[in-house]
């Protein structure tokens, strides 16, 4: 792996659609696995009566215990609860979109920061459209890539800053509308559990949930899953990567990253009987085994830079239009329509 000036440009599409039909050829009966978990809701309580309670004990204790116990109980519970809105983007809880969106909403809580909704809006273009820079705010700016390029003290600087450098690339999605009654209900939604957490808790309670939000997505092993998911940190030009180590116990097997793309109507419960199922078409893939090695490995490795993502700028046959359907309205389709749309 050679220092790159630009992304990694690609002619070929994206590669969860081809495997996603061939895996279904082969084991038809994986679609079985498509279906809801609505018991994901107890997860999504229990993770947000933890932070609560964690709130609760340190509101009169020093800024030393403040940090210490966000960085190591409530980032990983954030963490999680950002894979519970994930399930819920994906209405993996629920049959209605809107009880999916509440749930959503309650999950979005502990992050103080309203996020629930425009993550629905952004994730599922980024499964419809992996790669389009204009349509993918999985990707980095240009600007961003090249000012962080592969400096150590650049990725640090990223991956602190990852809540804010993730806020600029909404300029650049112009076709997604970004305001609408729900994303208005979002936020009116958190302000009020803010001011009742400073209410009741006082600074040093909303502190601790804020500072819990901001490790969750960055300078944190957890903070490597950004990392992990889709940066070329391999000799291979492979699009997507899973992670199959130890924290997927705790952030509810989102690692299997390869398996949530070709099958996004399958929760995270059973994500890991598609690679036991299919084992030829995943273990032939390059993975992760450590969020913490690769963390330590992003930064230091100055062969890896934002500019290791691959971008195409050919759409396929997926329109703006297909991607507002529901997933199990695109799983009762035609196998064909399936493939060709993502959400």
């Amino acid at each position: 792996m050679i220092k790159r000036n630009d992304f990694v440009y690609s002619e070929e599409s994206e590669p969860h659609r081809v495997r996603t039909k061939k895996i279904l050829n082969q084991f038809p009966h994986l679609r079985s696995l498509i279906g809801k978990n609505p018991l994901t809701i107890f997860a999504i309580i229990g993770l947000v009566t933890f932070m609560i309670g964690m709130a609760w004990l340190v509101r009169d204790q020093s800024w030393w215990i403040i940090f210490g116990a966000a960085y190591l109980l409530g980032a990983f519970a954030n963490h999680s609860l950002f894979v519970m809105i994930h399930e819920c983007t994906h209405q993996l809880l629920f049959k209605s979109r809107n009880a999916n969106r509440w749930a959503s909403m309650f999950a979005n809580l502990p992050h103080l920061v309203p996020g629930a909704i425009t993550f629905e809006k952004y994730h599922l273009k980024h499964h419809s459209f992996q790669g389009i820079h204009e349509l993918d705010a999985d990707l980095p700016n240009k600007w961003e890539a090249k000012l962080i390029n592969n400096s150590f003290f650049g990725k640090v600087i990223w991956l602190l800053f990852f809540p804010v450098f993730q806020a600029t690339r909404v300029s650049r999605l112009k076709e997604i509308n970004l305001f609408d009654g729900w994303v208005i209900t979002n936020i009116i939604v958190q302000l009020v559990f803010t001011a009742a957490i400073w209410y009741l808790l006082g600074w040093h309670a909303v502190a601790f949930l804020f500072i819990s939000f901001w490790f969750s997505i960055g300078l944190h092993p957890v903070g490597a899953r950004w990392v992990q998911e889709h940066y070329l940190t391999y000799t291979s030009e492979q699009e997507t990567y899973s992670y199959y180590g130890g924290f997927n116990k705790i952030s509810f097997n989102v690692g299997f990253h390869n398996e949530h793309h070709d099958f996004p109507s399958i929760p995270w419960n059973k994500l890991p009987q598609i690679k036991k199922t299919a084992p030829e078409y995943y273990d032939t893939l390059y993975y992760h085994k450590s969020w913490t090695k690769l963390f330590f490995r992003f930064l230091f490795d100055r062969e890896i830079s934002l500019y290791h993502r691959i971008l195409r700028k050919e759409r396929g046959r997926v329109t703006l239009a297909d991607t507002s359907k529901p997933d199990m309205e695109l799983v009762k389709q035609p196998e064909e329509e399936l493939l060709t749309v993502a959400d």
